[in-house]
Order: C-alpha cells, then structure tokens, then sequence
C-alpha cells in the first residue's frame, strides 16, 4: 500500500472521496487508512519507516481499542452492534491481519495523533467491511464517534506505547535468558581451564576461562533482573484521562471500565493512574524505562569488548579464545578474520545509548499538560528493544556457541606468569615471591622452577598450591605450610 503522498497522485488508481475539516482528498479505493492518515503521509515524509515496523505497538493500539470499544458498550454509550464490529476488527489487528495498513511515519508531529487517527480510520474500515458495507461509509461507522468514543489520543497513544513496550519486552527478556544461558554452558566448558587474570590491562593472578564466562552469564543475569523490576514502569495508564487528565467526553464509569478489559485482553496486570492530570503530562516513566535498557546496553557492550580483546591476533594478540569466523575480514589481506558479531552488538550499544539520550531531552520537553514528542520517545524505544532483541540473538548463535579456547597457549601464559607467585606468598614470603617475579621477568623462565630450584619449596608442594582449584579460589588456602629454606636464603617466613 502507498507509504507516502505522491502514490496519493496516481491517477489511474481507483479511489474514495473522504472529507474532514480542512476539505477533501482522493482516498486509495483499497486502503483501509482514510483522509486524517492521509495528510499525515503527505505531513511527515521524515523517517520513511511506517508504525508497522514496531509490530506489538501496532498490537497494543488495537488492545486499547478494544478494550475501549468492549467499556462503551457496557456503560451503555456504545450500541452494540457497533461496538461488536469494532472489537472484531481489533482482534483482527491483534491476530496479525492488516498491519501494513499502519503507514503514518514514527516520526511526527501532533503527539501521536496521527498514529491514533491511523488505528480509527482502520479499525473502522475493516468493521464496515465485516457489516457488509464499504470503506468509507463513515455515517454507519464513524472512527471518531464509535471507534474513538470516550477516548482521546492523549490517552490512547501513551497507554498503547506501555503496552507495546510491556509486550515487547517479554521477547527481549526471553532473548536474553537464552544469551546467559550460553555463557553458563561456556563456563561448564571452560571450568578446568587456567589462564592469567588482568587488571588494568596489566598481568594479575590466575583464574579459569569458565570463571571469566560466568562472570559475563552473572552481569546478564543481573540485568534481567532490573529490567523485570522496572516493568513496573509500564503499568501505570491514564485511559479515561481523555484530553488533559480531567476525563472530559468520557463519562465517569468508563476508566474503571476500560481499566478491567484491557488487563483481560493484554493479560498484563495495569492500574489506572492515581492523577491523571499529572499521567498525562509526564512522561518520566519512559526515561527511566529507557535507562535501563542503556544499562542493559552498555554492559553487554563492555562484555563485547572482552571478548574481542580476548580473541585478538591472532597470532600477535591475546589469542585466548577463538571466535567462530563469520566472514572475510579484509578486502587486501588474505586470511583475515574480523571480530565482526562483537562489533555489530557494540554499535547496537552505542544507539541505544543515543537513543536514550533523545527520550531523555523529549521528556524534559513537554510543556504544561501534554508532551508532544511522545513519538520519539516510542520510536526510540522500541528500535533500542528490537536492535537489542536482534543483537543478542545474533551474538548468542553467531558467536557465543562456537567460541573455543587455545588451551596450549593459556597453559603456556599461566606457567610462565609471575602472577602465578602471587598464590605462594603466604609460603615463601613477599620479599622472596617478588625477587622471583622479578628473574622470572628478565629470564622468562617458570615461576614453579625457579622456587623449587631456590629450595623454597618442593616439587609436590609447588604443584600443589599452582593447581587449577587453587590459583582459581576454587579451593581455598586454610593454612600455610611450613618453609623450605634454602642455605642461601635469608627471608624470614610470613608472620600469621
């Protein structure tokens, strides 16, 4: 169907007069939108990406609606024929049919006005069409007075962007479950492999690959937990604020009314604002929604850059792990494979934190009862939700599950590692362990020789207290064990 005003220009295309109150305009004879969407399409030719895009908004416009359509005909202001034919078009909509008929840009002027008018103008037509009449035939079924009755767009715009955003973030939520639960599984595989620790970039003491990838399954775990916190946030509605908050067109009964039906129909558990002059102006909720997603975010951002400074080389970098590769990395240098599934969730990143930084200055925005640039805020946020979705999915089949690690080379680097003496300073001292760190330094030679040859220690004891369980903390050191001195050696033993 035509995304923009010029399709409007054909006139070979059959077509239907529709009016408002700025005049008439050639309606395309088979879309279901009308005049209002109309001139939004000729308006706002800014982001050329139609609401469709966000399918569980285009949903949840049509959960509101007939939520609304079900409250009218129980308060008794809706007949209920029409009403009838309003909610089966929405389940309709709900079901998946006619999405591509939401075609008024993300971006626009009017607080989302256009996007409501959108979801009349197409409920309606589908429900003239059930009732056996054509599009159009606005004196039977209006999609101001029936389908819009009791509702403004200043509480049908906000209230869908919530549920959208509520139902959506069940897929991102899954998404990520799916992301921590291949980091555990790479810290079972991973549990007996030793490595050396870094802090600052610089050497530090041992630890295991699986703890290092447990530790990246634990930071994604966290964050499921503060998003499922702050789902909260969404629950909050202000239908039957109609307007401004005073609930003017909309008898009294009806907020309570439709409060009821649209928990039934979205199954999420809502509550209708407490003042819903101050619902209807703020807008805070969103920015703090988004911020959780900017954490979400940035620390898998963070976790990304480890993983490619892990896999770099491969030859000439850290060369700890292998990333599976996905494609060539290089148009002249033959063989080069790039760290490319890390990059794309790093650039995701860096949006979403854009993003956030938008709904942060359209929130401070708003202006005495209304925010205008409610639809930023929805773009902005249901893009950061969908890329993050994608993302993770891609870094979970596309890398994550096919990493595997140079256990030869991370063996090499733990043995020689003067962080590995570090875990033998309660036996030897650390007047002894450094000037040990220190030759091993400059000769390059294994820390354990150097201290068994020094006669600090034996042989069984050094390899004893170098095993994987204890240079990783898995088993903890109880006590020391006594010094072995040998004729040279001068350091005293470690006071308790």
């Amino acid at each position: 169907m035509p995304q923009d005003a010029t399709k409007l220009q054909d006139t070979t295309e059959r077509t239907r007069t529709e009016t408002d109150s700025l005049g008439s305009l050639q309606i395309p004879a088979e879309a279901y939108w009308g005049i209002h969407t109309a001139r939004a399409l000729e308006n706002f030719p800014i982001s050329q990406r139609p609401i469709s895009v966000y399918p569980d908004l285009v949903r949840a416009l049509a959960m509101v609606k007939q939520a609304s359509a079900r409250a009218n005909i129980e308060i008794g202001v809706l007949d209920t024929e029409r009403g009838l034919l309003i909610d089966r078009a929405a389940q309709r909509v709900i079901d998946g049919e006619f999405h591509d008929q939401f075609v008024v840009g993300v971006i626009q002027g009017g607080a989302g006005t256009s996007t409501n008018m959108n979801a009349n103008e197409v409920l309606t037509n589908i429900a003239l069409e059930e009732a056996g009449r054509p599009k159009g035939d606005y004196g039977f079924l209006s999609p101001i007075d029936h389908t819009n009755r009791s509702q403004s767009t200043n509480d049908v715009y906000p209230t869908a962007i919530k549920v959208g955003l509520a139902l959506n973030l069940k897929s991102l939520l899954a998404e990520l479950s799916l992301l921590r639960q291949s980091f555990l599984a790479k810290s079972v595989e991973f549990h007996d492999v030793l490595k050396v620790g870094r802090t600052q970039l610089q050497d530090a003491v041992p630890m295991t690959l699986g703890q290092e990838f447990h530790g990246f399954a634990t930071t994604l775990g966290e964050d499921y937990n503060r998003l499922t916190e702050n789902a909260y946030l969404l629950a909050e509605v202000n239908m039957g604020a109609t307007a401004i908050g005073t609930g003017i067109t909309a008898r009294s009964t009806y907020a309570k009314a439709v409060l009821h039906h649209l928990r039934s129909i979205t199954g999420l558990d809502l509550d209708t604002a407490t003042d819903l002059v101050e619902s209807t102006s703020d807008t805070g909720s969103f920015m703090s929604f988004s911020s959780s997603l900017k954490r979400n975010a940035i620390k898998l951002s963070k976790i990304c850059n480890d993983l490619r400074l892990l896999s770099s080389g491969p030859q000439a970098g850290f060369g700890e792990i292998n990333l599976p590769p996905r494609q060539a990395g290089s148009s002249i240098m033959p063989g080069k494979v790039n760290p490319v599934i890390p990059e794309v969730v790093n650039q995701v990143a860096f949006a979403v934190a854009g993003a956030d930084l938008t709904v942060t200055m359209a929130v401070e925005g708003g202006q005495l009862q209304l925010n205008a640039f409610e639809p930023v805020i929805a773009h902005s946020i249901f893009q950061s939700m969908t890329w993050m979705q994608r993302a993770m999915l891609t870094l979970r089949v596309n890398c994550i599950d096919g990493i595997t690690a140079n256990r030869e080379r991370l063996g090499a680097m733990v043995g020689s590692s003067v962080g590995v003496v570090t875990a033998l300073t309660p036996f030897i001292g650390y007047a002894a362990a450094a000037a040990l760190a220190k030759t091993a330094l400059l000769t390059g030679r294994n820390v354990a020789d150097l201290v068994v040859e020094a006669g600090l220690m034996s042989r069984a004891e050094v390899t004893k207290q170098i095993s994987p369980m204890r240079l990783s903390g898995l088993e903890a050191i109880t006590e020391a064990i006594p010094v072995i001195r040998s004729s040279t050696d001068v350091v005293s033993p470690p006071e308790d």
